[in-house]
């Protein structure tokens, strides 16, 4: 079933209007659950109430209060509010071009697709999408939706405009102001700071989103089903102690031989041949994640492989290091 556009509207950059639909590139999935009284099959449901009063107001009868402290309030109207609201623009006006990695990512909000209106238009929208994929830039932008005014990044990727509305300075919270004070900043001793540094680019790989799942739902969802089948509920480790600091450097140092044993023992054999007089061992390419065939794709020079699906990227590594083993 095809999307629903939520937005529709125009791009303006300079003299060139480009008309556009929005798309929700984002889905909750979240498992939600309803609330009952322990006990009872009875469920749990809330009303508005007058809390002097304890009856049950009707949500016609209710106007919105601004708190002034101390127990007083600013009352308005929903027709105020509609009165001052943004007009119902349908532009999204650039304003400026920024560079893409100048953007702190604790401004980036939420992520929407932006697709052509018409199929009339694709050309002077495909020419923005390669224009900001060359340059690496990001439209800077003003739209109004929701009866909201937003700011936002217009950026490209993967052939399509991405636009990710940004929050505004006065959303950000003061991290002075907000955090305990924190202690100064300590020096580190001896070698503690080179080993981090070489823990850190051990560890190092390229940003491979597919690798990450949501663990949490799927426990929260596998607990569901044990107690469905009346099986025991089990139990996940309690989280590692804190490293004290007597034991920084050797816990660095072990951590570091631990990052690239671990990394040794998945890098693909290179070579066919055999040693003292045994084959050498060759991958199960069925074993492997998705991202660890595509790290194998690329050391291969395999092209393609970032629109491949997992048993397309097994098969090109397969043909590609013939010594490897596929599934039958």
């Amino acid at each position: 079933m095809a999307a629903r556009a939520i937005w529709r509207g125009a791009i303006n950059f300079g003299l060139v209007t480009v008309p556009v639909e929005l798309y929700s590139s984002t889905e909750d999935h979240t498992v939600h659950f309803r609330q009952f009284e322990r006990g009872t099959a009875d469920r749990i449901r809330y009303k508005r109430v007058n809390e002097r009063t304890g009856k049950e107001v009707d949500y016609a009868d209710i106007v919105k209060g601004y708190d002034l402290g101390d127990g007083e309030y600013v009352l308005v109207e929903q027709d105020e509010l509609d009165e001052i609201a943004p007009g119902r623009s349908r532009a999204i006006d650039i304003e400026a071009f920024v560079d893409l990695d100048d953007i702190d990512p604790v401004f980036f909000d939420r992520s929407y697709w932006l697709a052509p209106a018409k199929e009339e238009f694709g050309r002077a929208y495909g020419l923005l999408v390669q224009a900001l994929e060359k340059t690496n830039k990001a439209g800077v932008a003003r739209f109004v939706m929701r009866g909201k005014e937003h700011i936002a990044a217009v950026r490209a990727a993967d052939g399509l405009l991405i636009m990710d509305t940004l929050l505004f300075p006065e959303d950000l919270r003061n991290p002075a102001e907000e955090l305990k004070p924190l202690p100064e900043k300590p020096e580190a001793r001896g070698k503690e700071l080179d080993l981090a540094v070489s823990l850190i680019g051990s560890m190092s790989e390229d940003w491979q989103p597919e690798a990450f799942h949501d663990t949490y739902t799927e426990r929260v969802l596998k607990l569901i089903e044990d107690k469905k089948a009346g099986r025991k509920v089990t139990v996940e480790p309690p989280p590692a102690e804190p490293t004290r600091v007597v034991d920084l450097f050797e816990a660095l140092s072990r951590s570091v031989e631990s990052s690239r044993a671990r990394r040794k023992g998945r890098e693909p054999a290179k070579s066919v041949g055999k040693t003292n007089g045994r084959k050498s061992r060759r991958p199960d390419l069925s074993e492997l994640s998705k991202a660890e065939l595509d790290r194998m794709a690329r050391e291969l020079g395999i092209k393609g492989r970032s629109k491949m699906s997992r048993a397309e990227l097994e098969k090109a590594v397969g043909e590609a290091a013939p010594g490897a083993r596929q599934a039958s």
